[in-house]
Order: C-alpha cells, then sequence, then structure tokens
C-alpha cells in the first residue's frame, strides 16, 4: 500500500510539472490581455463568438488540457460562451498527440485525428451558441409581451383617474418644479460622485505585475489538477490487476459499445484517459470511431477547473459533463459511416 502510495504521489509530481508550463503561458497571454483597462480581450472572447470559437477549437489541439482548464476558468467568470467552452473541451486531445507520434503507423491517424476534432469543435461550438442565442431570444420575446400586456392593461385601468386629477397633478408639478429650480439657483454646487478605487474584482486580477497574476492562477490551478490526478492514479494503481483487460473484454469487437464505453472513460479528468484509449487503440483493441468518440469526450482537467471554478453552479456543470458524454457518443456513431 505505501508503495502504491508513493507511486501515485511521484506520478501526480509528474503530471503537475508537465503541464505547468502550459498553463503559466495561457495565464500569462490571459493576463496580459486582460490587464488593459478597457477590457478589450474579455470583451472579444463574449461578443466574437465567431473567432472565440475558431480560437478554442485551435487552442484544444496543443497538446496537455491547459487551454481547456484556462477556458473553463473564465467561461465560470462569464467572459466566454457555451459553445467556446465545448469547443475547447471537444478539441482537446490531451497526451493522445505526443503518445501518437512516438508510433510511426499512427501519425496518419493523429493528423486525421485532429482535423476531425477541430471539424467537430467548429460544428459543435458554432450549434450550441446558436441554440443558446435562439433560447434567449424567444425568452426575450416573450417577456417584453407579457409587460406589454400588463403595461396595457394598467394604462387602461388607470386611465379614468388620470384624467381626472390631471388639473391637480400639474399644479403640484408645477410647484414642485418651482421649489427645484430655487433650490438649483440657491445651492450653486455641482455634485460629482467620487471614483472608488476598487475595482471589485478578485486581487490576482488586479495584480499590476501580470507575471504575478499567471502565477497566482497558475499555482490555484495545479493544487486542484495536483489532488485529482493524486486520487485518480492511486485508484488505478490500486486496481491495477483489473486495468487494460478487463476494460478489453468490456469492449469487445461491437463498435457501438466501443463508442459507448470509450466515451465515458474520455470522461476521467486525467491524462490516464487520453494515454488508455491511445494504446488500446495503437493494441487494435479500440476502432477509429471509439477513438475518437473517447477523445471528443475527454477535456483532460478541464471538467475538474470548471467544477471547481463554477461551483455555485452544480446542474449547469452536470448538463455540460452530460452534453460532453453526448456529443462524443453522436461524433463515433457518425464516423463509422465512413470507418
Amino acid at each position: 500500500m505505501a508503495e502504491i502510495f508513493v507511486d501515485s504521489l511521484y506520478d501526480a509530481v509528474l503530471d503537475c510539472l508537465k503541464v505547468i508550463p502550459i498553463l503559466f503561458l495561457a495565464y500569462l497571454l490571459v493576463a496580459y490581455l486582460s490587464h488593459d483597462h478597457s477590457r478589450k480581450f474579455s470583451r472579444f472572447l463574449s461578443k466574437n463568438k465567431k473567432t472565440s470559437v475558431l480560437y478554442a477549437s485551435f487552442l484544444g489541439c496543443i497538446p496537455q488540457c491547459g487551454f481547456s482548464s484556462v477556458i473553463a476558468d473564465l467561461y465560470s467568470q462569464t467572459k466566454v460562451s457555451l459553445g467556446t467552452l465545448f469547443a475547447v473541451f471537444i478539441a482537446t486531445s490531451d497526451e493522445a498527440i505526443p503518445l501518437m507520434l512516438t508510433n510511426s503507423d499512427s501519425i496518419l491517424y493523429m493528423l486525421l485525428m485532429i482535423g476531425i476534432k477541430v471539424v467537430l469543435a467548429l460544428f459543435w461550438g458554432y450549434s450550441i451558441d446558436a441554440v443558446v442565442d435562439l433560447i434567449k431570444k424567444i425568452k426575450t420575446k416573450k417577456t417584453a409581451s407579457k409587460e406589454t400586456l400588463a403595461e396595457t392593461a394598467h394604462e387602461h385601468s388607470q386611465s379614468e383617474e388620470v384624467q381626472s386629477g390631471e388639473i391637480a397633478e400639474s399644479h403640484t408639478e408645477q410647484k414642485h418644479l418651482e421649489h427645484s429650480h430655487k433650490h438649483h439657483h440657491t445651492c450653486g454646487h455641482i455634485h460629482t460622485d467620487e471614483c472608488d478605487e476598487h475595482c471589485g474584482h478578485e486581487k490576482s486580477c488586479c495584480a499590476d505585475n501580470i507575471f504575478l497574476d499567471a502565477y497566482y492562477h497558475t499555482f490555484e490551478i495545479t493544487i486542484y489538477i495536483f489532488v485529482a490526478t493524486f486520487i485518480l492514479n492511486f485508484l488505478i494503481s490500486y486496481a491495477d490487476f483489473a486495468g487494460v483487460d478487463i476494460v478489453t473484454k468490456i469492449l469487445t469487437d461491437n463498435i457501438y459499445i466501443q463508442i459507448l464505453v470509450a466515451s465515458l472513460i474520455g470522461l476521467i479528468p486525467n491524462c490516464a484517459a487520453s494515454v488508455l484509449l491511445v494504446e488500446l487503440f495503437t493494441a487494435n483493441s479500440l476502432g477509429f470511431p471509439a477513438l475518437i468518440a473517447g477523445l471528443t469526450a475527454c477535456a483532460g482537467v478541464g471538467m475538474v477547473i470548471l467544477w471547481t471554478k463554477n461551483r455555485k453552479k452544480p446542474i449547469q456543470n452536470l448538463l455540460i459533463l452530460i452534453g460532453q458524454f453526448v456529443i462524443g457518443v453522436l461524433s463515433g456513431l457518425f464516423l463509422t459511416i465512413f470507418f
């Protein structure tokens, strides 16, 4: 047991050391852009959905899961759209690309995988944003219609009272205006509100040094990654005898079962998920559509960051998790037409 604990701790430290440079560079870029007082970067991500989904689809292709973590953090702050979040999650492959590069027979599949995942990220990202916008428009129209009907009914019911008291109200208003006019001249001052020095954001957001800002975010996220990775590594090591062999038996030769199981494996918030999927694929135990399904559902530790940073909205996080699984399954099923 002690040996398993030490090995799991060692692996967790190594995993964190691998992801820290990417996280720091990503947060450094975000800090550099977001420290502009006009907050052009935040407005750009929130308003320009076409470009934000596009950038997220390509940023997710970068090995590791640094950008999925960063964008999950930004989503929890409502700085990026839901489609952007899904786009980076779908495009993320974690350790799959480096592993497939080490095998010359898998390089062609790796390039094909990257292209397919970018297309899937773009499709689902734009589709989700379009649906969200449509729902918002429908809600806005319904709200506006209800308010209009309420105002019309109120105006109709009050019309007689308004007409009967019009003269008295006008006389009272005239007196009030005269009083206000005199007060304006007797006061003689121009009242202005003093600017508050506090910006109302988190302390790290307001750091003058962008390197300290990036360091703060990277350190915080690394702690979450370390805890999650250690627990998963410990469980996997403890049940090492029931690892790949049982998974292989469960997968069988049925491509549809493979897609379901691979999508579930992809939801594991750890690089072990992508490693296991690639190993199964290179061992011819997993079909290419199932590999894409699993890696499409794989968001790395980005899902952990979403649940951590967006913890006040657990129902929303659960729906995103289910949506990620469903997208992985649907994408895999679609690819069975061609593979």
